[in-house]
């Protein structure tokens, strides 16, 4: 009976064992190793929504003179908003055109951009910049095949709405827009190992460092920064 209950012991009941052991450890293992990985694409995706945000602010703030806190005004003002750009018009290198602009300008000292882009039109050498009003769709993002701008409302992965603030702060006795976007790890990285997240949020609160993404501060004028920079 012993030597049965031996073989049962070193043929099925011991090799279970060690296969059991060898995955826990194997898991235990792999378990950070495919957090972090998880982690680090799941983050590239949010930084670059947050960068999107960034240039869309500060693309408001030039037209209205302040940030918004608001991220349906962000999308409205792309999909329906205007913005001035300088255009130069002519070349600086082009001796004939920056003498007959000298000229032109000597003789009338308050001609004006759109007169001068008449005379231009008509045939006349000239170098002047000038104002255009263009959509904001046509400026920002037209390169980017996969931007899609009703997504800036949410963190990916989630579909929680990015957390954003805007205000106007006194700043060494000067009026200072300030906005902040943020993206919480507990939003972004839901449905990732949850007790590694909470080890990540702690790590970050220790560091006294914001436990998720966030461009720009409300608090602190940062020059619009992300924390990831």
């Amino acid at each position: 009976m012993n030597s049965i209950l031996k073989k049962v012991l070193t043929y099925l009941v011991f090799p279970v064992i060690i296969v059991g052991l060898t995955y826990a450890i194997v898991k235990s293992v792999m378990q950070p190793v495919e957090f972090n990985k998880m982690k680090d694409y799941r983050v590239s995706i949010g930084v670059q929504r947050l960068k999107d945000i960034r240039d869309l602010q500060v693309a408001y703030k030039n037209v209205n003179g302040k940030y918004t806190s608001q991220i349906d005004s962000l999308i409205d003002f792309y999909k329906e908003g205007k913005m001035k750009i300088v255009m130069q018009v002519g070349s600086k290198d082009d001796s004939v055109a920056v003498e007959n602009t000298n000229r032109i300008k000597k003789r009338n000292p308050r001609i004006k951009p759109e007169e001068m882009l008449a005379l231009y039109n008509n045939g006349e050498k000239l170098v002047f910049q000038i104002e255009n009003e263009i959509p904001v769709r046509d400026t920002l993002f037209r390169s980017r095949t996969d931007f899609r701008v009703d997504s800036l409302k949410y963190i990916p992965f989630c579909g929680e709405p990015v957390i954003m603030d805007a205000t106007v702060k006194m700043v060494s006795g000067v009026k200072v827009p300030l906005f902040e976007a943020s993206m919480p790890f507990k939003s972004l990285l839901k449905g990732v190992d949850n007790q590694l997240r909470i080890n990540l949020d702690a790590e970050r609160e220790d560091q006294g460092r914001y436990p998720g993404l966030q461009v720009g501060s409300i608090t602190a004028p940062n020059n619009n920064a992300g924390n990831w920079e």
